[in-house]
């Protein structure tokens, strides 16, 4: 019996555990949450195996027993719109109130540090230097406590979690939304200042991450040329133990110089007394040609394939939602043709995880930015494609940044009009707001002769020039100048900078370089200065019609 009372104990103890498990709720559903109207609402969490949970809110009351598994679920039958806050309660052997629950609409926003950059600058991080445009301002104006935001913690998972740590849901305020996705944020502001119903943002992105952290296991596994992935980072971990080694005695060899440097340039600077001291720019050009080193990726990285799906989204599903915005590409910029078959598995994924149907996609193409590390000047160029082509998906758009990026900056400061584009679409296709969406879209490039006195638009002596038609392109502008960033190439696939004339809404585009062109390509770079409109003010689509 002595050998037996150990493990009695422990199993008395499991059960008087099990008997006394609390209802819990899945983390999204805490104080100020914002459901989702007008569709089914889930309601999830744990409880004890075999325990009866039950959920009221508004006027509605609906019952679940726990699994075996401790899991239940409920459905809350569809609601109207509702910005006067109620009470949702959760019954089982304890009893939860989440307070203050509005019903509007609810939004995902996802991605890399573009849709990370919060509204307000944040000391201590990568954003400690990169605003907003007139941030002070925005958040000083943010009395809008219909705007709700919750930040998802940054969370790496080896497989699929139940929950997450959150901010917890915030209202809107001069106090608050300093802290919101902004890109979400103005988003969310268009959509309210339309509709005037609530608007909840779920915040769950990661600087510096690729597309393969957020698709979902079974998209990674969904199709034989993804396996690619997995073995590159199977690669990466496997020499993950050398690599890390080898950093440790660069960044210690790094930090001794630094600091050497660095001694060198106060003394200078004492020197001088007061004098401009060319230590100091002396110092700043060695950190430029001796930047700190950085650190191999490894076990528990962000880039891990489906570590974010897994640690940052699954815990969220199935939340009602709308549907969701994207800001993310940077990062797969230098692998761009494995972009498109990556990124319309991870949409077609999470809208089977979510299990609400093809809702509503939208993302920001991204911005005009110099890459120095790459010598071809187009990689970004075709990740933007490769996004463009995800346009195939149904029920997807995009709202492009060609146009108001910072070719300096990585992280463009004119977030408002990013997230107003992005509310176009939302408006347009979802709440029946009609309007422009979507700026020139390539649709096709053919070969003709130009007449007699055709101008700068005359290539040679037979007037031979591409003339390009667009979807989209009602009132066709070039704006402050001609049409910028044009090139034409004939059979040799070499290009030569462009010229074009404006037909209603064509582009007759020609160089004096090329007799015979087959090939037109337009703002087909990194940051190029691209100026061509439709009447709606919205850039043209970065285009080749070429597949070289």
């Amino acid at each position: 019996m002595k050998r037996l009372s150990p493990l009695l104990i422990a199993l008395w103890f499991a059960a008087s555990c099990a008997v006394r498990a609390e209802v819990t709720l899945a983390p999204l559903f805490t104080d100020h949450a914002v459901l989702q109207r007008d569709q089914p609402v889930p309601v999830w969490g744990r409880a004890a195996p075999g325990e009866k949970v039950r959920v009221e809110f508004r006027g509605q009351t609906a019952a679940a027993t726990a699994g075996a598994d401790g899991r239940w679920i409920v459905y809350l039958e569809k609601l109207a719109a509702s910005a006067q806050g109620a009470d949702l309660t959760v019954t089982g052997t304890n009893a939860l109130v989440v307070r203050d629950v509005l019903v509007g609409e609810v939004w995902l926003c996802s991605g890399q540090s573009n849709m990370e950059m919060t509204v307000e600058a944040r000391p201590g991080t990568w954003q400690a230097n990169t605003r907003v445009i007139n941030a002070a301002a925005e958040v000083a104006a943010a009395n809008l406590p219909l705007i709700r935001h919750v930040r998802i913690a940054q969370t790496v998972a080896a497989a699929p979690a139940d929950t997450v740590q959150t901010s917890g849901w915030e209202a809107a305020s001069p106090q608050t939304a300093g802290g919101f996705t902004a890109v979400g944020y103005f988003f969310a502001r268009e959509i309210f200042q339309k509709l005037g119903v609530p608007v909840g943002l779920v915040h769950s992105s990661w600087g510096g991450t690729p597309v393969e952290s957020w698709l979902s296991p079974a998209a990674l596994a969904s199709r034989p040329e993804f396996g690619v992935v997995r073995e590159r980072w199977q690669q990466n971990v496997a020499a993950y133990p050398a690599n890390r080694a080898a950093y440790e005695q660069a960044f210690a060899a790094w930090t001794k110089a630094e600091a050497a440097v660095t001694a060198e340039a106060a003394g200078a600077t004492k020197a001088a007394k007061g004098k401009k001291a060319p230590a100091g720019d002396a110092r700043a050009a060695w950190l430029k040609k001796n930047p700190r080193p950085r650190a191999p990726r490894g076990p528990g990285d962000p880039w891990t394939p489906t570590a974010l799906f897994n640690g940052m989204i699954n815990p969220l599903l199935p939340y009602a939602l709308r549907g969701a915005l994207w800001y993310q590409g940077e990062s797969n910029a230098e692998r761009a043709a494995e972009y498109h078959a990556l990124f319309a598995a991870m949409i077609t994924a999470w809208r089977a995880h979510f299990g609400q149907g093809d809702f509503p996609f939208y993302w920001a193409n991204l911005a005009n930015f110099t890459v120095g590390a790459d010598a071809s000047g187009a990689s970004w160029a075709a990740l933007r494609e490769a996004q463009t082509k995800t346009l195939a998906l149904p029920n997807t758009g995009q709202a492009l940044a060609i146009d108001i990026g910072d070719p300096k900056d990585i992280h463009p400061a004119n977030k408002q009009e990013v997230g107003r584009r992005l509310a176009l679409l939302a408006k347009n296709r979802v709440y029946g707001v009609m309007g422009d969406d979507t700026g020139p879209t390539f649709a096709s490039a053919t070969r003709e002769s130009l007449p007699a006195g055709a101008g700068a638009a005359r290539s040679t002596d037979s007037g031979q020039a591409l003339r390009v038609r667009f979807t989209h392109a009602t009132g066709l502008i070039a704006r402050d100048k001609p049409v910028q960033s044009l090139e034409v190439a004939g059979a040799d696939r070499k290009f030569f900078p462009a010229t074009a004339r404006i037909e209603r809404d064509t582009l007759l585009v020609s160089s004096p370089q090329v007799k015979e062109p087959v090939a037109v390509r337009y703002a087909w770079k990194n940051a190029p200065e691209a100026n061509l409109y439709n009447s709606a003010g919205l850039p043209a689509v970065p285009f080749r019609s070429d597949a070289w």
